[in-house]
């Protein structure tokens, strides 16, 4: 008899990507953002949209379901960024996020939540969209890195998590928010938790050295070690290689790790084979994409809802 693969509600088996048409590096987002790559924009757009449609392929053939979106508009340079403008959730749940830059705004689209619906048993979509004109933003699963098992909301503090729309959101979907501050070697503060931070099922990645409150660190990686997790602490050379912008999914045979190969060369062995025992690596090769300051989770929207059939 076959063993049964132990799922996770961790790591979701299918993703919402969106492919670009018209990326460009964003500047209305560079003040916050020190992993954007500022030069020349030209012939960007073709080279992210191979990027992406490789990614998708690579994702598919691995086992994982994936939802590709095109997008054609000429006015949102991050639209390959999908996870910062909706979660989904266990139990038929949608959330839609307030965005601190306007030309993200323009990133949210019926046609994904509509598919959402049509596809997955969704019992609610809650819009937090209208907190923008009180300058209240929470981009997301970039904003918090959240834990689905444990139900919790880890958070770095930063204009994109405002701590009123955060609390609305943990109350609403039953989370248990842990806030803190993180800085890069620089002394900048850290514009998304989910570039510093991965956490997985049996596992989780963070840079530990860019967390700038002794105690908090320790509270976090209690917290985290009992859940039963393994923390691997990362470099803050490693974090600006994006090691921590990654996602566990649900593969076809187990579980991978849907990361970067540059993420995957800035790893040391020790760390793969901490990750390898619990997931499999699935390095997906997006360098055009990372110029605009976010890696391969950031492109990947998961599916926390069950499907219709």
């Amino acid at each position: 008899m076959a063993r049964l693969m132990r799922l996770s509600p961790q790591a979701p088996a299918a993703v919402v990507m969106v492919r670009p048409r018209h990326f460009t590096v964003n500047t209305e987002t560079a003040a916050d953002n020190r992993f954007q790559v500022a030069g020349d924009d030209d012939g960007l757009a073709p080279l992210a949209h191979a990027e992406i449609s490789r990614a998708a392929e690579q994702l598919t053939a691995a086992g994982v379901t994936v939802h590709l979106f095109e997008d054609t508009g000429t006015e949102t340079p991050d639209s390959v960024f999908p996870n910062n403008w909706f979660s989904t959730h266990a139990g038929g749940h949608v959330a839609i996020y307030p965005m601190k830059a306007p030309s993200r705004r323009r990133e949210r689209r019926a046609d994904v939540i509509e598919m959402l619906k049509s596809r997955y048993r969704v019992q609610e979509v809650i819009d937090y969209s209208g907190l923008e004109p009180d300058g209240l933003f929470l981009e997301g699963t970039g904003a918090m890195v959240l834990d689905h098992i444990d139900r919790v909301a880890y958070a770095v503090r930063s204009d994109r998590t405002d701590p009123i729309a955060l609390e609305r959101f943990c109350t609403q979907f039953n989370f248990e928010p842990m806030v803190f501050e993180a800085r890069d070697g620089d002394g900048m503060p850290i514009y998304h938790t989910n570039v510093l931070m991965c956490v997985a099922s049996d596992f989780a990645l963070i840079g530990l050295d860019m967390m700038t409150e002794p105690a908090r660190r320790r509270e976090i990686v209690g917290r985290l070690e009992q859940s039963g997790r393994r923390v691997i602490g990362l470099r803050n050379d490693q974090i600006a290689r994006f090691a921590g912008n990654a996602l566990e999914l649900q593969g076809r045979e187990r579980r991978l790790l849907a990361l970067s190969t540059t993420a995957r060369d800035a790893l040391d062995a020790e760390q793969i084979a901490a990750i390898e025992e619990s997931a499999t690596l699935l390095p997906l090769d997006i360098p055009t994409i990372e110029r605009a300051g976010g890696s391969v989770r950031c492109t990947l929207a998961g599916v926390h809802l069950t499907a219709r059939h």
